[in-house]
């Protein structure tokens, strides 16, 4: 990938626009933005950008392969600007903060299942669950309460 957004995009196959590097550009400031906040950040350069041309483009930048779409059990789909490794993301049970957190073994796919079906596997995605330092700290200052961490029902079942 090239460090330029407008080379990136280009690359790609893509024509370069306003919407598309405003997009690219929020989310190197908002990694693991939601479509709303990218929305929100790009309206601020562009006030005429409709939250439909904003899912376009992320869309079309996801197909292209300069951004990568992230879903959550049961949060909305988020996106990042950080490709082409195979790195899994921590998320927060209390504030639903995200960090990216290194491959878990070795190279793509860092995990290989016992029994693969007959699929050739080609990457591993894992979604680890618990609390950010912000949310320990906070809660190590509240008064003893039961402190069970609870997902996603979606996330148990994988």
């Amino acid at each position: 990938m090239t460090s330029e957004p407008a080379d990136s995009i280009r690359a790609a196959g893509l024509r370069v626009t306003t919407q598309r590097l405003a997009v690219l550009e929020a989310l190197d400031a908002l990694p693991h933005a939601d479509t709303d906040a990218v929305f929100r950040a790009v309206q601020k350069q562009q006030p005429d950008i409709t939250v439909q041309s904003v899912y376009v483009v992320l869309g079309a930048l996801t197909e292209a392969g300069l951004i990568r779409r992230i879903e959550p059990a049961g949060s909305p789909a988020l996106y990042e600007r950080r490709i082409g490794d195979n790195h899994h993301h921590a998320i927060c049970t209390s504030c639903g903060a995200v960090q990216d957190v290194d491959c878990a073994v070795g190279h793509a796919p860092c995990l290989t299942p016992s029994e693969a079906g007959g699929f050739a596997i080609a990457t591993a995605e894992v979604t680890y669950w618990g609390l950010c330092p912000d949310c320990q700290a906070a809660q190590s200052t509240q008064p003893a309460q039961s402190t069970q961490l609870t997902q996603p029902a979606q996330a148990a079942q994988t």
